[in-house]
């Protein structure tokens, strides 16, 4: 069982990394169009919106990633 929850693992952390660089992307992008959009508009833009997917895509690969390292150490205990 161990060799199949060490993969995981380590997939969760890339996914992680992944979701991280895309939220930062997002991230700089709305910047970028905030201080090119007209005041006049209301809500959020689509980069401001994506930036919000990856952040909460990031929060939930690290639950996951946690959740498989604490079944790992209770099964190695």
């Amino acid at each position: 069982m161990t060799y199949l929850l060490v993969p995981i693992i380590v997939v969760l952390m890339i996914m992680v990394v992944v979701s991280l660089v895309r939220g930062i992307a997002a991230f700089i992008n709305s910047t970028k169009e905030d201080l090119n959009r007209d005041p006049s508009m209301t809500g959020p833009t689509p980069n401001q919106v994506l930036q919000n997917k990856m952040m909460f895509n990031r929060i939930k690969y690290q639950a996951a990633a946690v959740l498989v390292c604490a079944i790992l150490l209770a099964m190695t205990r």
